[in-house]
């Protein structure tokens, strides 16, 4: 049997689907809805991310000098079976995933998908910890009206869980926000409805630690989840993403943000919008494999997982 003939796990971390034991579990969500019509192929943004996970060591010395994988007793629970084509049966699916995660008292250490797939797990956090702080790092808001009432798409992720209660806007991020948008006055339909947004030009003034130091101050001991869109990065080494926009973090910058938050309490990991079909050599993929393991690294230095 070739490597290509079985399921490859995050890292080579157990296959299971039982999560007694488990600290931290990774879940992949392949789903992609509607809205990109000219870059897609994030569906199978899960399976790329784990493949070329493969290369990646678990130590990360200086910061991280220790085995998250072993520390939390990582395992790999597989795709959620995700029916396309709908997506608010899709969006049950993935929350009733998540909460199996939750309840088994692990982690949550998503692969998506694109950007929709995160309004379901915050819906499954915020039924197990309360209203949530958000860390949302990306080039966009993902906070709009909408084309129609109610409108679910990778646009309107956080209007409606803002509408709906899951996020203690107190301490809710949007961080890095740049490039082209869909709307006039992206940054203040964001403000308005009470997020806090740290433009990418405020952020790299402000420096990647500076910034997480100020999030973790914001945040405190409240649970938050991280949302962190791939999209962030440059085009230049991340090309293979659902919404390119030039003039992102390097990925020394993105790695430096992520290594500042150490100190906060995640209830959720959540790393999306990995396009393979657009990729060059794995790059994108590789660089989320490392976005996953600074996160694990992060769950074992904030105390998310015991």
């Amino acid at each position: 049997m070739t490597r290509k003939d079985k399921f490859v796990t995050f890292m080579d971390v157990p296959r299971a689907d039982k999560l007694t034991k488990a600290g931290a579990a990774i879940l992949g969500i392949p789903f992609e809805s509607i809205g990109h019509r000219f870059r897609t192929g994030s569906d199978s943004g899960p399976a790329a991310i784990r493949e070329q996970s493969c290369l990646l060591r678990p130590y990360q010395p200086p910061h991280a000098d220790f085995d998250p994988l072993d520390r939390l007793n990582v395992v790999d629970g597989g795709d959620v079976d995700i029916a396309a084509g709908d997506v608010a049966v899709a969006y049950d699916s993935i929350t009733a995933a998540v909460e199996r995660i939750l309840a088994a008292e692990a982690v949550p250490v998503t692969l998506g998908g694109d950007g929709s797939v995160t309004l379901p797990q915050v819906r499954a956090a915020a039924r197990s910890h309360g209203p949530l702080a958000l860390v949302h790092i990306d080039a966009h808001t993902d906070t709009g009206p909408g084309k129609t009432p109610g409108e679910l798409s990778p646009s309107t992720t956080f209007t409606r869980a803002a509408e709906e209660g899951l996020l203690d806007l107190d301490r809710a991020f949007h961080v890095g926000v740049r490039g082209t948008q869909r709307f006039k006055g992206a940054i203040d339909f964001s403000r308005n409805l009470g997020f806090e947004v740290v433009a990418g030009v405020d952020l790299f003034r402000r420096g990647m630690s500076e910034t997480g130091t100020y999030l973790c101050e914001r945040i405190g001991d409240r649970p938050a989840y991280l949302c962190f869109d791939m999209d962030f990065f440059d085009p230049s080494c991340a090309p293979g993403v659902c919404q390119p926009e030039s003039g992102g973090a390097t990925a020394r910058e993105g790695l430096e943000l992520l290594q500042s938050l150490a100190g906060t309490d995640f209830a959720v990991f959540d790393v999306n919008t990995v396009s393979p079909p657009q990729d060059i050599g794995g790059m994108t993929a590789l660089l989320a494999a490392r976005v996953l393991l600074e996160c694990l690294a992060l769950a074992c230095q904030t105390g998310s997982a015991t």
